[in-house]
Formats: structure tokens, C-alpha cells, sequence
């Protein structure tokens, strides 16, 4: 049994190449730029020519009006009689100085031409609209441009009728022709062709230019987005123009400055959140075993292991909470719940609740009571104590040093302002102004996840207050709190 021949399966086409962005700009950009100006260029070409040959044409037509008048007034003035008539312009015809360049013709009270002065014409019928409306108005006719009837020649024609005693005796006819004219129109017309044609040409090569100075820098400017985008934070592009181009160009790398700044904020955050979870974690395990496995005989020991666990998870669950607070504040959950509060009632209750703990520590905490009673306002207290306990547990991580902490609130204007100072050894002056960053840290050795502040910062300013890291004379840290009384 034969076998059949295999067919080829045909190869499927590859789809065409869909032209590059750069491209398509390119493309839109040139033709919608040369069809405006191809516009432009043939309105402009053609109203200047039919402008230059309706000039000439005028001029010729009124030249040839003006002409045809002087002559018949000049044989009218010289004809004394009716047979005169034909003989005076005869001899005029006959006589013309500009028949060289025009054709005088002598035509019959019904239109037959009796004599010309190129001998062509003579005994025809034109039978033109000049020579009609001559006879027809026994005036002067409009000038008549066209073909003419006998050698197909454009001429231009200007008919006046003699008349003697109000009797149409003959006409005469000037005719030119119109090809010099005619040639010098269509070299007019072609020489602004050819200018049109270089103005095109011109916006061409200008427009190819500028889209080229704008799409390099734009394709350099989508080719380093795409590294950042890659994972190459911190890349910065060369600026080489100084308009908006060079503005986007200066967006670019503060923004690759940017990510690559929070890039390494984000990792030193996991690296120091990372340890600061490791360490108490550390000690509760440690500890948790020891007691478990009974390797501790003496009750003071085990007490003293436990307090331990408890601090340590304590501290656990206030990073945890300090964690939880920022990512409501970044997912927009963090809320308030206003009511009017006693300021100085609540500030003295975190005062109150850390000069013990101070006192264990060897810190003195120094309260500085403001006598005059100061107005109810509205606000948070469960996130202003927040505020306060943040910023005593801060003077004591990063000012303990200096074993003294001053508190104090005293109004000032239609503001209270709070003041939380440590002795410690302050702040270096290249690192205030980030401070209250998000995940800053700074040269700070003291544990902590770095968003304390950032929280506060966040709490103060929704109450319409402000919150400022300074540097105090005489050495430490003081963070003021300011904020609106009744409001």
C-alpha cells in the first residue's frame, strides 16, 4: 500500500514588530508637524500666486482700459463728420506706436473687424464678450480675457465703441496677449514651490533635530527607571539640559536617592528590630529553661529569673505595639478619640508612673508644676500619655547618663507647652533634623526599633500641635510639645 507523502506543516508568521514607543512619537510627532506646515506652505504658495497674477492681470486690464479710451477720444476730437470716423481711425490703426506689443483692430458698428494692425484678423468675427458689450452699451467695455476665436491664443481685450451725434459709427479693439504674462505667473508660481519645498525641508531637518534632543534624554530617562525598577537604587543620570527636561532628570535621581536611602533604612530597620527581638527572646528562653529543667535551688534566683521574663516580655510587647501603631498610621487606621481633657492631670500621671521607676534606675525625674490652672482642651488622653511615656522612656534609653530628667508645662500664649529634657549627651547636630524619621536611628547605640518618635510626631500633629527635638544649653535633649488650648 502506497504510503502518502507527509505535507509540511507551514510555519506560523511571525507577528509583526509593533514600532518602539520612541518610534511612534517620532512618527506622530513629524507627521502631524510636516502636515501642518505642507498646509500652511500650499495656502500660502497659492494665495501668493493667484495674488501676483490677479496684480498683473489688473494692471494690464486697466492699462488697456485707459488706453482704449485715449484713442477713441483722439479720433472723436479729430473727426469732424461721419466719414471721417473711418477714416481717422484707420490711419490710427494703422499708425499705432505699440504695435509691436498690442493689436489694434477697427471693427464695424456690428462687430467685423475692418482692419487690424497685424494684417491677422481682418474680416473675422470675433464675437467676444467685449466686443458685444461695446456695441450693446456704447460704452467702454470691461476688459475680456480668454481664448481667442481664430488662433486659440489667451489674450486680454478692451472694446470702445465711436460714436458720432449718439450713433454707433465703428469700435475700437486693443488686444494683447497674455503668454509673457502668463510664463512669468507659472515661474512665479514654481520659484514659490521651491521655497515651500525648502521651508518643509527646513522644518524636516529642525524638527528632527528637536525630537531627537527630546527623545534621547526621555529614552535615558526610561532606560534608568527601569534599572531602578530592577533592584539598582541609587543611580543617578548625567544633567545636561537645564529646562524641563533637565527637571525631570533631577526628579529621577532624588527620587533613585530616595529609594535608595529608604532601601537602606528598611534593612538597618529589619536588622535592628531583628536584634532588639533576639535579645529579650534570648533572656526568656534562657531563663524559661533554666527554671523548667530545675537548675535553679534558691527562690531569689528564680524570682530574679522571672522578673526578668516579665521585663523582657514587657518590652517585647512594647515594640510589638510601637510596630502595630506605625502600621496603622501608614495603612490610614490610626484614629482619635477626642474629649475634653485635663493636659496637666495627664502629664502628671506619666510623671508619677516613671519617677519610681527612675528613682530604681539611679535617675532623678524633676517635675516643674505649673501653678495656674490651665484651660480643658480636646484631645486623646490615651495617646497623648503615649506621647509622654515615649519621650521619658527616650530621655531615659539615650540621657540616662546624665541621671537627671526636668519635666515641665506652662501655658504661653494660646498654647501649652511641654518640655522633656535630659543631661545626657544630645544630639549631633547633622542628625536633628531626621530624627523623627521613620526607622532613624542615627549614631544612637540605645535599643529600640527607631519609630518611637515617628508615632509621636504623628499623635502631636493631629492634635494641631507640633513636637521638636532640640539640643538643650548646658548639654542633653529636649523635646517641647506644643499644643492648642481650647480647642
Amino acid at each position: 500500500m502506497a504510503r502518502k507523502p507527509l505535507m509540511k506543516k507551514p510555519k506560523a508568521a511571525r507577528p509583526a514588530q509593533r514600532p518602539t514607543k520612541r518610534q511612534g512619537i517620532r512618527r506622530r510627532w513629524m507627521l502631524n508637524s510636516i502636515s501642518v506646515v505642507l498646509l500652511v506652505v500650499v495656502i500660502a504658495v497659492t494665495a501668493f500666486t493667484l495674488a501676483m497674477s490677479g496684480y498683473y492681470y489688473s494692471t494690464m486690464g486697466s492699462s488697456l482700459e485707459n488706453q482704449a479710451q485715449t484713442a477713441t477720444n483722439i479720433i472723436i476730437s479729430t473727426s469732424t463728420s461721419q466719414s471721417m470716423f473711418t477714416t481717422t481711425a484707420r490711419n490710427y490703426v494703422s499708425t499705432a506706436t505699440e504695435r509691436d506689443r498690442l493689436e489694434f483692430q477697427l471693427l464695424s458698428s456690428s462687430g467685423r473687424v475692418l482692419l487690424s494692425s497685424s494684417n491677422l484678423t481682418a474680416g473675422t468675427v470675433p464675437g467676444t464678450g467685449d466686443i458685444t458689450e461695446a456695441i450693446t452699451s456704447k460704452k467702454t467695455s470691461s476688459v475680456w480675457t480668454g481664448s481667442d476665436p481664430s488662433t486659440g491664443e489667451h489674450i486680454m481685450a478692451v472694446s470702445s465703441p465711436m460714436l458720432h451725434n449718439g450713433t454707433l459709427v465703428g469700435v475700437l479693439r486693443i488686444v494683447t496677449s497674455l503668454s509673457a504674462v502668463d510664463s512669468l505667473i507659472v515661474l512665479i508660481a514654481g520659484l514659490s514651490i521651491l521655497v515651500g519645498l525648502f521651508i518643509v525641508v527646513l522644518v524636516y531637518v529642525s524638527n528632527l533635530y528637536f525630537i531627537r534632543s527630546i527623545l534621547d534624554p526621555v529614552a535615558n530617562v526610561t532606560e534608568t527607571a527601569k534599572r531602578i525598577a530592577a533592584g539598582s537604587y541609587g543611580v543617578q543620570m548625567e544633567k545636561k539640559f537645564d529646562d524641563e527636561i533637565g527637571d525631570l532628570t533631577d526628579a529621577i535621581n532624588d527620587m533613585s536617592m530616595k529609594i535608595n536611602q529608604s532601601e537602606k533604612v528598611k534593612s538597618d530597620f529589619i536588622s535592628s528590630v531583628s536584634h532588639e527581638l533576639r535579645t529579650p527572646l534570648t533572656a526568656i528562653n534562657g531563663w524559661a529553661e533554666t527554671i523548667l529543667n530545675g537548675e535553679v535551688q534558691d527562690p531569689q534566683d528564680a524570682r530574679k529569673g522571672m522578673g526578668i521574663i516579665v521585663s523582657e516580655a514587657r518590652r517585647l510587647t512594647n515594640m510589638v505595639e510601637e510596630l502595630l501603631e506605625f502600621s496603622r498610621i501608614e495603612d490610614g487606621r490610626f484614629t482619635l478619640s477626642m474629649e475634653p481633657l485635663d493636659i496637666k492631670a495627664e502629664l502628671e500621671d506619666a510623671v508619677y508612673t516613671y519617677k519610681e521607676f527612675f528613682r530604681r534606675k539611679g535617675l532623678t525625674l524633676e517635675y516643674d508644676e505649673c501653678e495656674e490652672e490651665l484651660p480643658i482642651l480636646e484631645g486623646d488622653p490615651q495617646r497623648l500619655r503615649q506621647v509622654f511615656c515615649n519621650l521619658l522612656d527616650n530621655a531615659d534609653k539615650h540621657g540616662g547618663s546624665g541621671k537627671r530628667v526636668d519635666v515641665s508645662i506652662r501655658p504661653e500664649g494660646d498654647m501649652v507647652l511641654i518640655a522633656i529634657r535630659d543631661y545626657g549627651p544630645g544630639i549631633p547636630e547633622e542628625e536633628l533634623p531626621h530624627v523623627k524619621y521613620k526607622f532613624y536611628k542615627g549614631s544612637s547605640k540605645a535599643r529600640g526599633s527607631g519609630i518611637g518618635l515617628a508615632v509621636c510626631e504623628e499623635i502631636v500633629t493631629r492634635h494641631n500641635g507640633t513636637l521638636t527635638m532640640a539640643n538643650a544649653e548646658g548639654g542633653g535633649c529636649v523635646a517641647t510639645i506644643a499644643l492648642p488650648l481650647g480647642t
